[in-house]
């Protein structure tokens, strides 16, 4: 028996993605709708939400929602937004285009390739660019499709790879068959790989990507620790208020590669410790008070002139002392 070939995205939209009005629509309950399972784009909020729902409340909902069958329900695969908006401005049904017979990789290629396609890269968070790229590449891969981009892709994947291209090219370098992945994505190369890499990363530090309180390229440097030493990490700048720049990934990781990455050295290089100098044993100084300075000097004496004045005392006390001990 010849194994099933996946549909292409001409096959599942027809002659273009967009849907058009002579496609099979029809209208379905918002209740029968449910989201898409582990969908990696996060939903909008604020202004953003609120503005679709009164541009649904005042047109409706214009484009029509993308779903599959799910038993009694549909799984929405295109308009997770919309759907959102529709029931906030008090719709009760949406029209939608129903896909038939879809494999998961069919579906996640709808997924993310409408996303894509909707929503540019600089509205995405970077764990939703990571996902969308990452799963983007599973579902073609699937297909057996684009096979010179797909080798392209590939070959970002390779921890080593990633690593020489990172920190052997230079601004102003030729463009390689790596930067020419990217043109897919309208990304460099460079970018692709690493947005590659932060699919690598728990959920709690993508989060913290996606809240810069983690530097992009330093997440990228992270995402190389093994997923045990990335839960420890998460837990300690959880329970503490540590920042983590490029010096400290670099290190996570040395300390990884070399199989030395636990719970103390983590906590050490988190919070800055393991590269922290020894204080110099030295007494703290001290200040004295305008008030004692005023009581044995004049205010037309020099400061060099008080310390000298000082020094001689402080030795002249010290003698003392030093003598009343010999004399006892």
């Amino acid at each position: 028996m010849s194994e099933k070939k996946l549909m292409s995205l001409d096959d599942m939209f027809g002659d273009s993605i967009n849907t058009t009005e002579q496609e099979n629509q029809t209208k379905v309950e918002i209740t029968r709708l449910i989201p898409f399972e582990n969908h990696p784009f996060k939903l909008y909020e604020g202004d953003r939400f609120e503005n679709m729902v009164r541009s649904i409340k005042e047109f409706g909902v214009i484009v029509p929602v993308i779903v599959r069958p799910k038993g009694y329900d549909y799984e929405i695969l295109s308009g997770h937004n919309r759907v959102n908006a529709a029931k906030a401005a008090g719709l009760l049904e949406v029209p939608v285009v129903i896909k038939e017979n879809l494999e998961d990789e069919e579906a996640m290629l709808i997924v993310t390739e409408t996303n894509l396609m909707q929503r540019s890269f600089s509205d995405m968070l970077h764990s939703e660019r990571a996902a969308a790229l990452s799963e983007h590449h599973k579902a073609l891969s699937s297909q057996g499709k684009r096979t010179d981009l797909l080798k392209e892709i590939e070959s970002l994947l390779k921890a080593d790879e990633i690593n020489d291209v990172e920190t052997s090219r230079q601004l102003g370098e030729k463009l390689t068959s790596v930067d020419e992945t990217g043109k897919t994505y309208n990304l460099s190369g460079r970018s692709v790989s690493r947005y590659l890499r932060i699919c690598n990363l728990i959920k709690e530090l993508k989060d913290r990507v996606d809240t810069e309180e983690i530097p992009f390229t330093a997440s990228v440097t992270i995402s190389y620790l093994a997923e045990g030493e990335q839960q420890i990490v998460e837990e300690i700048l959880s329970e503490h208020n540590f920042k983590i720049d490029m010096k400290k990934a670099e290190t996570l990781r040395a300390f990884s590669e070399g199989k030395k990455l636990n719970e103390e050295t983590a906590y050490s290089i988190l919070s800055g410790e393991l590269n922290k100098k020894p204080k110099a044993n030295k007494p703290e100084p001290i200040k004295l008070k305008p008030k004692l300075i005023s009581k044995f000097f004049a205010p037309e004496i020099k400061q060099t002139e008080i310390e000298e004045v000082i020094e001689k005392a402080l030795e002249l006390y010290f003698e003392t002392q030093k003598k009343e001990v010999l004399d006892e």
